[in-house]
């Protein structure tokens, strides 16, 4: 017990250590998780057709966010190595890097949204399963949505670089700052503008994407006037914009490293769109369940996806300072705090699951169905947490080709067949289609295991920039 307990079980200063980190973190993903509940909830009460095309867009918009993500998470492993290293120089590159990555994807990303609208949002409704009329209505709720919806593109962008700069240097207070002002704008804007309330117009779908919009433009501002003000404490931004450049070596580095998470977070951001087809097979009724149970899921996931980042930034800056033997003994600590929460919070989930679909104004169908979905991710959260941990981990360390193995190609060639097939050529509910995917994660988690202890990961990547 001795030996477990040395292995696996922390010291007051390192759960200290871990908490300090994340508990900001929990708290923007809290909120923001909380808010977008109600979010859902508020458009789930203008009706079932109003609430699937919403979903709709914002599994298209998902694409473009995680794209982000991923292109700047090759600068974010650079970032946080050269934190830990003490090297301001590099950390500033790896932030214009990150701007102009940024732009560029945004600029794309709203030349495919304005020319390719009508297909993207055809791919999810199915003629078969559903009324022309349930098909015409949620068509035209999702093109009102993704209309005002594009116009927050850019600023979502802009929050991601620089709250990705920001935390590479355990900087978590202040992008959570930025995100419970956009959070409590965005839920006071939503009940105005949906509903019409206090005078305000009544406007629909229109009006949540609009306190959207309105939301994320005010995070911008907050967070970077506040970076901009200090720039004593963030010595990276003395400088930063008199020019964009980058040292050609660097950008080589950072493409290298960088270009499977990209590749992999759009991709895989793709292939969730597809297994979401599939479940769109079964009808409006399996969109708006599956719609309901991944807003619920990502409220209980919280301590999840914050793990995730906290395994990763710790990691990296131990990494970056040579300390690979702590940089290993931190993660496994990590992932055993990770996975003993996930086993409370999965647990509540499950518990929870019956009552929690009775707040959406939608068919008793698509309650039940919700229902049933939500048990199964409650049950498999203790594993997607190793599996989120082992993703963080092994990218810290620079090996993002296997992690785009490991999380991509593992979507397209394992999750999205079984998806695809039972959804083509069985009669299995929704249901039972979801649980034989969410199944394929355990295959996941013996990869996981066996690369972690190989310790293949554990790189500095700073070393020679």
């Amino acid at each position: 017990m001795s030996t477990f307990r040395k292995k696996y079980i922390g010291d007051r200063a390192f759960y200290m250590a871990v908490i300090l980190l994340i508990v900001p973190m929990i708290v923007q993903q809290g909120i923001t998780q909380f808010v977008n509940l109600l979010d859902n909830v508020m458009v789930g009460r203008l009706g079932t057709n109003p609430m699937s095309g919403v979903a709709i867009v914002n599994q298209l918009i998902f694409i473009f966010n995680l794209t982000i993500f991923g292109g700047l998470s090759g600068a974010s492993i650079f970032g946080a190595q050269f934190y830990g290293k003490g090297d301001q120089a590099g950390l500033r590159h790896s932030f214009r890097f990150r701007l102009l990555f940024g732009v560029g994807v945004t600029a794309v990303g709203l030349a495919i949204f304005l020319l390719f609208d009508e297909p993207l949002l055809h791919l999810y409704l199915n003629k078969e399963n559903s009324s022309a009329e349930d098909i015409a209505a949620t068509l035209g709720f999702a093109r009102e949505y993704m209309r005002v919806m594009l116009w927050g593109l850019a600023p979502f962008m802009v929050v991601q670089v620089f709250s990705s700069a920001l935390k590479d240097m355990r900087e978590t207070f202040s992008p959570m700052m930025a995100s419970v002002i956009s959070i409590s704008v965005n839920l006071v804007l939503n009940y105005l503008l949906i509903f019409g309330s206090f005078g305000f117009p009544k406007m629909g779908v229109r009006g949540a994407a609009l306190a959207t919009v309105i939301a994320r433009y005010l995070e911008m501002l907050y967070l970077v006037v506040y970076a901009l003000r200090r720039k004593k404490k963030f010595l990276f931004l003395q400088g930063a914009f008199k020019s964009m450049h980058v040292p050609l070596p660097l950008v080589k580095k950072i493409t290298i490293t960088g270009t499977p998470l990209l590749l992999n977070e759009t991709f895989w951001s793709m292939g969730m769109a597809a297994i979401n087809m599939c479940y769109a097979t079964r009808g409006l009724t399996a969109v708006a369940a599956t719609n309901i149970s991944s807003t619920v899921n990502n409220l209980f996931s919280i301590i999840l996806m914050t793990m995730g980042n906290a395994v990763g930034i710790m990691a990296g800056q131990m990494l970056g300072a040579n300390d690979i033997d702590g940089a290993k003994d931190t993660v496994r600590k990590v992932m055993f705090f990770a996975v003993s929460c996930c086993v409370v919070t999965g647990g509540l989930m499950a518990v929870c699951s019956p009552l929690i679909p009775h707040i959406y104004n939608t068919e008793e169908a698509v309650r039940h169905t919700a229902t049933q979905l939500l048990i199964i991710c409650g049950c498999f959260q203790p594993l997607n947490s190793f599996v989120n941990c082992a993703y963080f981990t092994i990218r810290s360390g620079g090996k993002t080709f296997i992690t785009f193995l490991f999380d991509c190609v593992f979507t397209w060639v394992v999750c999205l067949p079984i998806a695809f097939g039972l959804s083509h050529f069985t009669q299995l509910s929704v249901v039972w289609v979801f649980f034989f995917v969410s199944c394929a994660d355990i295959i996941k988690v013996v990869i996981g295991a066996f690369m972690l202890k190989s310790g293949v990961w554990a790189k500095n990547v700073v070393n020679e920039t």
